[in-house]
């Protein structure tokens, strides 16, 4: 029996660079958890395209919110040609009664407790609606198969998840919703045994934090220092406060972190409650971080209702002023199942529910302080000039400990925004026309429009 599991892209003409794409884990951890004997296919589409007449007994989708529509697209094809069709992942699980209109059985949560009762329940012609094990186990060791598919990407990263569950509560995440509050752990050696059955030598923590719990990120550092492996993940800028943890994390092979600035706001750092939230401490914690040999990449969000166009100006002086080597440039999403969601929906804010738009790069709101046409166009300004070739080399010489990163990371940023600024007059025309057409995006748009001092004037400020 064979069964056929896919991660669809967002759109098929607009793929994302290798360098900056996140390696794909839970098909694989799917993968692992199936009996030996089903034949397992796993397909990517940002990497290979899906062939609707492939032969298999069941299929798997797997998707995020802004995917959700090309999973829709794909469980119907599906369907017509007489397959069953099982749905995953983020955003089924908080619409689980929407994707049921597209497919035959939705998977709640994680897949772990409940994988196995699927096919059971398949071959024995029983499969039902929903299937939901609220925060299972971790316990059990999972092999992944085929290791070295999931190794599609710049440096040959290889995925690692150790922990699942946040106690934070931002308004704009809907993680804690997922993975629970708690704060739940796979066994140090399960994930040793997994580093070395990988035999890959550069990874990456997909933990939303890997220092989340610090006993057990410590317990973790130093379990896998013998292994000699380089890593990267996500953390929490609170990391600064404990030196030791800093010191292992970089001992253990630490090469980089991924860390949710967000705003630089004083108001906004206040409401989102950081840990870290008084600028000049930031500042100093970027330094300090740095200094043990650590790649800090900083991720930001435009589109606060405290923000105004100055935000953009402001952020590019803060990123550049603190030599901080690469960043990711959000806008803020509304995902469904988030208090943000829910307020923007109350208020009448919401300009589209098209999911495709829903995907921390696209205005799908009306700002308080800005049109969605200023925040989009202040993001892609943000874009150009932190990513200009002059600039990425500017800042090289201070990143020369790791050159390879700084440029690969800063470069595939660069296509991404040559990508977005190729896609921005149709993004536009659909979402935030002007006002009297005084921009063609058709015909006149270029890149000239999005300079800062020019496109303020242009938009209809009621849009």
């Amino acid at each position: 029996m064979k069964i056929l599991l896919i991660s669809p892209c967002k759109d098929p003409d607009y793929k994302r660079p290798k360098c900056i794409m996140m390696p794909q884990l839970a098909l694989h951890l799917i993968a692992g958890l199936t009996p030996p004997e089903y034949d397992v296919k796993i397909i990517e589409e940002e990497i290979e395209d899906i062939n609707l007449d492939e032969e298999c007994d069941i299929v798997g989708l797997s998707c995020m919110t802004s995917n959700a529509p090309r999973a829709y697209y794909f469980a119907q094809e599906f369907k017509k040609r007489g397959k069953k069709v099982v749905i995953g992942g983020v955003h089924p699980t908080i619409l689980p009664d929407e994707a049921l209109q597209y497919t035959d059985s939705v998977v709640i949560g994680e897949a772990e407790g409940v994988w196995e009762q699927v096919l059971e329940d398949f071959k024995n012609g029983r499969l039902q609606k929903k299937y939901h094990k609220p925060y299972p186990s971790l316990e059990k060791y999972v092999h992944i198969k085929h290791r070295r598919d999931t190794k599609k990407r710049l440096f040959n990263v290889v995925p690692v998840m150790t922990t699942r569950g946040c106690p934070y509560n931002c308004d704009f995440c809907c993680v804690h919703d997922i993975f629970g509050r708690k704060i739940r752990h796979t066994p140090i050696v399960n994930v040793v045994r997994d580093i070395i059955d990988s035999d890959g030598r550069f990874f990456i923590f997909l933990d939303d934090n890997i220092i989340g719990d610090p006993i057990y990120a410590k317990a973790l550092f130093r379990a896998i220092t013998p292994l000699k492996i380089k890593w990267i993940g996500q953390a929490s800028i609170s990391l600064v406060k404990d030196t030791e943890l800093i010191q292992l994390a970089s001992k253990s092979g630490c090469e980089g972190l991924f860390f949710g600035l967000e705003s630089i706001s004083k108001v906004q750092l206040k409401k989102m409650r950081k840990s870290v939230n008084d600028i000049e401490k930031i500042k100093e914690a970027i330094k300090k971080i740095k200094s043990f040999g650590i790649y800090f990449h900083a991720s930001v969000i435009f589109g606060f209702d405290n923000d105004t166009v100055d935000i953009f100006p402001e952020m590019l002086n803060f990123l550049e002023k603190n030599r901080i080597s690469s960043a990711s440039f959000n806008i803020l999403t509304p995902y469904p199942g988030t208090r943000t969601y829910r307020l923007f929906n109350e208020e009448g804010r919401l300009i589209t529910d098209d999911w495709k738009y829903y995907n921390h790069t696209t205005a799908v709101y009306k700002p308080k302080n800005m049109t969605p046409f200023e925040l989009q166009a202040g993001r892609l300004w943000v874009l150009n000039e932190f990513t200009k070739i002059s600039a990425i080399m500017k800042r090289l010489t201070f990143h020369i400990d790791h050159p390879l990163y700084h440029l690969a990371v800063n470069l595939g940023c660069r296509q991404r925004y040559r990508d977005d600024i190729r896609n921005f007059p149709k993004l536009a025309s659909n979402l935030f026309p002007l006002k009297g057409n005084v921009i063609d995006y058709k015909n006149d748009f270029s890149l000239s429009t999005l300079r800062f001092t020019d496109f303020i004037p242009n938009v209809d400020k009621n849009n």
